[in-house]
């Protein structure tokens, strides 16, 4: 049945007809019974009936009608079910949307709960292709009521989220109370309309997550947000730039706010965002005056307190790791700061506190007016100037406690904390101990006879202690409970003391042995040689990185052992050992069919997105290629190898560096050539791994055999010439979908780009994988001259050779 027109006058009547699927309307005198859907015309959504799970209660909803899997978006009567399996749905005469149980048509269980004045008036119901269920009257074509007015769980493009003071509606979302019971649960997504206005997720009254406050900095992609905040309205909404694309927006019972798309193939909902995730997610989570910072590795604490403030309860912060308690002013006699020397400290990159008690003092200011203005005003107690869409400069004001500031490179920005006289001083003399120093220069030089003495009796107790000083270097820096200390002999005995039968491979890092617990557990040891370019540094930086990572795409580290002279990590055993022994093997490639290797492709992807933005701590890895993905049984690939891996700090998009790691044909060109690193570079990585996934050949084989110095090349020139099926891997041509292979491919293409603003991040990859939405037109890939065009690399300096086909990670070519 094909239902889209709900349509009765003046009076409650109960009938039931049938329809042709091709009817349109529904006409006078007619209802929708349990059983029977209402359609809208693109056949998008259906209302109609259901049972939630296992449940008896039926309910009245909306749900996807293209979507296998049945996803109600919308619930009328979602504290009264109906007990039972029937249920009526009509309008009455007062043009009324009503819901009655069929054993009662007397007394509603659900309405719209609106009426009509004029007696004449037709009023219609009908399911838009948004998925909104509008009761308007048919003459005037003006609308009576709309479901997007009365949200449950899920937000749908095009409705709205927030505040309309012309009729004091205000739109939010409440969680179900499980996932059998659409009932009104704890959980709720507002918009706070208070100072700047932000959005919150409520448990009850409570706050327990913000939003980043208007203007809002952020637009991912194909999720396009927009906030609209004037003297009518303060709203938040988003649109969806490809059509084909079926997304939602929902506030789930457990509390957790995410965006889900719809994938066909695969027949699920697939996650690509979800909040709060990051330890500094929770509202106030470092009290007042407090900031948290995701990126907490050298502290062993997230929490600290901002410019000029100092923990209330040092107990609580120090031993018991509770910063609720917050922050207080250093220097409590300091009840006033004006007229006494005060200033202001910057405080970078930061999710701005909450702003229910800010102040917009200007939407075009300058930053300076903007410090005078919160100067003059005693109450001020920070102050930001923040770009308004690229095009103005706006001042925004704090007036008494900042609550819920954190750390975030990527949206936040910078905010100016008042300070007095004193703190401000002290700032200063950190600053001036360095020149300070330059006054021992003299001293330094009268006693540089000695010093060669001092230098020779250090060095040698540095060697002689060594040993201590890596166990208390590590072990003072983890604290993660999985993590095991590994005796000597345990790592011996399980390695049959390093068999060489045993070795199961080596990198940059040194040799990696398998091993055999006295337990039965089949471990992987990688052993740091001393002849590895890499040191106690990067040893330390994996124990510290991957104890932090918990994720099913990254390898899980068992433990470490610390003691003889070469440190040794412990991971789990990947039995199928590394991608690149299946891909460059002639007779092995052959198991990885299409299905196996997309499921690669998009396992690697989700544990870059995590590294990069779904884990406590936000990572660069810089050493992502084939050789560092691990394979377990089931050939699900786990990233490995993170002892180049750098914490994303300093300049909001970017690093630089003057000491290059990695391994050439898989680094980014602004990496090469300039030393500048972001989680652009990794995409670029993945894109090259994803195109060797695809072609089963190296990147770089490609300058021995061919007229291109790498598969980037080559493959960019088949796809302008429409004929990159020509790359493909010739024992995947029978097992693929060549519509998905090349699309495989144009992902791959983007991802590698020369402009690293036109490469994708992780998140966009993520979903342009799980998902049919178009796909922009890849430009310039980097690396792609001809042979016969590029000088001989051996007249190239070492900073310029861009091509190798050396597998081994580079740890020591410096910039200049």
């Amino acid at each position: 049945m094909d239902f889209r027109k709900l349509f009765l006058h003046s009076s409650l009547l109960v009938l039931h007809f049938a329809f042709s699927s091709s009817k349109d309307t529904i006409t006078i005198n007619q209802t929708i019974h349990d059983g029977d859907f209402l359609i809208s015309r693109e056949n998008n959504f259906a209302l109609g009936f259901f049972s939630p799970g296992s449940s008896r209660f039926r309910y009245l909803g909306i749900w996807f009608r293209k979507v296998r899997e049945q996803t109600v978006v919308w619930v009328a009567n979602r504290d009264d079910p109906i007990n039972g399996s029937s249920g009526v749905l009509s309008i009455d005469q007062y043009g009324n949307l009503v819901l009655h149980s069929y054993h009662n048509l007397k007394v509603p269980v659900w309405s719209t709960n609106v009426s009509v004045e004029a007696t004449d008036t037709c009023v219609v119901a009908q399911l838009l292709d948004t998925g909104n269920l509008v009761l308007f009257d048919d003459r005037s074509k003006s609308t009576v009521w709309e479901s997007f007015d009365h949200p449950t769980d899920t937000m749908l493009p095009g409705m709205k989220l927030g505040l309309d003071r012309r009729t004091g509606m205000n739109r939010f979302l409440i969680s179900w109370r499980s996932a059998a019971d659409p009932g009104t649960g704890n959980f709720s997504l507002q918009i706070n309309p208070k100072g700047s206005p932000q959005v919150f997720i409520y448990w009850g009254t409570k706050y327990i997550w913000r939003g980043f406050p208007w203007p809002w900095k952020y637009y991912a992609y194909i999720f396009n947000a927009s906030f609209v905040n004037n003297q009518n309205e303060t709203y938040a909404a988003y649109s969806v730039s490809d059509a084909s694309a079926i997304l939602r927006l929902m506030l789930d019972y457990s509390g957790l706010l995410k965006k889900i798309i719809w994938q066909e193939k695969d027949g699920k909902w697939n996650e690509f965002q979800s909040t709060p995730r990051s330890p500094c997610d929770p509202y106030g989570h470092c009290g007042t005056y407090g900031i948290c910072d995701p990126e907490f590795l050298s502290r062993r604490f997230e929490c600290d307190c901002l410019p000029g403030y100092e923990p209330k309860s040092p107990r609580d912060w120090h031993i018991l790791k509770d910063a609720s308690g917050g922050c207080v002013r250093k220097r409590l006699e300091s009840t006033s700061l004006c007229g006494h020397g005060e200033g202001f400290v910057k405080v970078a990159n930061v999710k701005v506190p909450d702003t229910s008690a800010a102040v917009w003092v200007s939407m075009n200011m300058s930053p300076r007016d903007c410090e005078r203005n919160c100067r003059r005003n005693c109450s001020c107690s920070a102050y930001a100037s923040i770009d308004i869409a690229g095009k103005e400069t706006g001042c925004l004001t704090w007036y008494g406690k900042l609550m819920d500031t954190a750390h975030d490179r990527e949206e936040g920005n910078d905010i100016y904390v008042r300070v007095d006289a004193v703190e401000l001083a002290e700032i200063a003399e950190k600053w001036n101990g360095f020149l300070k120093r330059k006054d021992m220069l003299a001293i330094l030089v009268i006693s540089v006879v000695s010093a060669w003495f001092v230098i020779i009796l250090f060095t040698y107790l540095w060697l002689k202690k060594k040993k201590k000083r890596v166990e208390n270097q590590v072990e003072g820096s983890m604290s993660h409970p999985e993590i095991a200390f590994f005796n000597l002999s345990t790592i011996l005995a399980a390695t049959n003391s390093f068999s060489p039968a045993n070795k199961l491979g080596q990198g940059g890092f040194g040799v990696v042995y398998k091993g055999k617990l006295s337990n039965g557990k089949e471990v992987a040891v990688k052993r740091l040689s001393k002849d590895s370019g890499q040191g106690i540094d990067e040893f330390k930086n994996e124990v510290l990185l991957i104890a932090k990572l918990q994720h099913q795409n990254l390898v899980k580290l068992l433990g470490c052992c610390i003691q003889g002279e070469e440190p040794m990590l412990v991971y789990e055993y990947m039995p199928n050992k590394s991608l690149d022994s299946f891909l460059f093997n002639e007779t092995r490639r052959s198991i990885l069919d299409w299905r196996k290797r997309f499921d690669i492709i998009v396992g690697i992807a989700r544990g870059i997105l995590y590294i990069h933005q779904d884990s406590r701590l936000k990572i660069i890895h810089r050493d992502l290629k084939t050789s560092n993905i691990l394979l377990d049984e089931e050939m699900n690939p786990k990233i490995s190898d993170f002892g180049l891996a750098r914490i994303f700090k300093g300049d909001q998009t970017h690093e630089k560096t003057n000491r290059i790691v990695g391994t050439f044909g898989y680094m980014s060109p602004e990496y090469v050539v300039f030393g500048k690193f972001s989680t652009k570079s990794d995409v670029f990585s993945f894109g090259i791994i994803l195109l060797e996934i695809i072609t089963g050949k190296r990147n770089n084989s490609f300058y021995q055999e061919d007229f291109y110095p790498s598969m980037i090349g080559k493959i960019w020139h088949l796809w302008r010439e429409e004929r990159a099926w020509e790359m493909v891997d010739s024992s995947l041509k029978h097992s693929c979908s060549p519509d998905e292979v090349l699309r495989c491919i144009q992902i791959g293409l983007l991802c590698v780009q020369e402009d690293i603003m036109e490469r994708p991040t992780m998140s966009a990859v993520v979903l342009m994988l799980n998902s049919e939405i178009s796909l922009p037109s890849p430009k310039q890939p980097a690396f792609t001259f001809r042979k016969s065009s590029i000088i001989s690399s051996s007249s190239l300096e070492p900073k310029e050779r861009f091509c190798s086909v050396d597998e081994e990670t580079i740890t020591e070519v410096v910039c200049r």
